[in-house]
């Protein structure tokens, strides 16, 4: 089994908790979070203990450490797992900085240990077959994707205004999985954005409902509608148009009932919210990880991967200032050593 320990003790950490106390490839040695009390109330929660700073990054007890802890510290970790020499599951993103994120992935590349970063929608069984699917040519070449996400509330400004905004936030998923997907980099973006909630969103320099169309070096297109606030509950699908066929993966619903009445068809609705739609993927990312670490296999996205869409939604945020076509760059980290 593998050693691990948990950093975060949020509500992404406990969701990560549950499922390292549950795991059968893993042994979950502790919870460390910068607030002791919700440590040990969580560590209660899942058969564990409560670890301070230095024990949750010490190699002779711990073999990987799963990150979770709040946006400003993820580097902070990466970089002190990296020195102590285990493996790492981090959540998104490295850092809200793509400087330093590249910097930072730079610094801990030379090491060669698995680290990962927790683009969790990769792992969505939906998802993996449309990719299955493109990858092995039965719809031919790719022409036209579509891709949407919706969620059911906008998230509270104090969130907000510490998120990167929309693109690096909510859309950064789909970057990941239009590169994963096409098995391209796109080249340039253009996105356009409107705001329809919370007037403060203005004063943030962020957009609550957007569009996106990338451009890949196929000539392929993608577009990816992204909204923070709909009435009908959490919303995502894809749709790959190929030359010769098409394969899309549609909308979650909660069940799959229909009632038939005088005139009118009622179908079961959507999930209410995000992690109700997508809890399943923590585990399955998980799942990915500890048998990378246990075979040796590649794992993914590593951490270019994951530099590669911040770049995507630096680009794309860069448009949505501008409201010109920008240019999409992807750093090449150098190590430090």
């Amino acid at each position: 089994m593998i050693r691990m320990a948990l950093v975060g003790a949020g509500f992404i950490g406990s969701v990560h908790a549950a499922n390292l106390a549950s795991h059968p490839g893993v042994d979950l040695i502790g919870i460390h979070d910068v607030d002791d009390s919700r440590a040990l109330e969580l560590a209660s929660r899942t058969g564990t203990t409560a670890l301070g700073s230095d024990d949750v990054f010490d190699p002779s007890n711990v073999d990987a450490v799963l990150i979770a802890s709040s946006t400003d510290t993820h580097a902070t970790h990466l970089r002190r797992a990296a020195a102590t020499g285990l493996a790492t599951l981090c959540e998104k993103p490295i850092d809200l900085d793509l400087d330093h994120a590249v910097e930072v992935v730079g610094d801990v590349g030379h090491t060669g240990l698995p680290m990962m970063v927790d683009f969790n929608r990769r792992f969505d069984r939906d998802y993996a077959e449309v990719a299955r699917t493109v990858r092995s040519g039965e719809i031919g070449g790719v022409e036209l994707v579509q891709m949407t996400t919706r969620g059911p509330a906008l998230p509270p400004l104090d969130y907000i205004a510490v998120s990167g905004g929309q693109m690096r936030d909510q859309t950064v998923h789909f970057f990941d999985l239009a590169r994963w997907i096409t098995g391209e980099d796109p080249v340039s973006v253009f996105a356009a954005g409107s705001v329809f909630t919370d007037p403060r969103m203005t004063d943030l320099g962020d957009v609550d409902t957007s569009v996106v169309t990338l451009r890949m070096p196929s000539g392929a297109l993608v577009q990816i509608d992204s909204a923070r606030r709909i009435g009908y509950g959490y919303d995502e699908r894809i749709e790959v148009l190929g030359s010769t066929g098409l394969v899309e993966a549609g909308r979650h619903q909660v069940g799959s009932v229909t009632r038939y009445r005088a005139g009118q068809i009622v179908g079961d609705g959507m999930h209410a919210g995000w992690f109700e739609r997508v809890a399943p993927t923590y585990r399955a990312a998980l799942d990915h990880f500890v048998s990378a670490v246990e075979t040796g296999t590649p794992i993914g996205p590593a951490l270019p991967e994951a530099l590669k869409a911040q770049a995507i939604a630096e680009a794309a945020t860069r448009s949505l200032r501008t409201g010109e076509l920008e240019p999409i760059g992807y750093p090449v980290p150098t190590s430090a050593v």
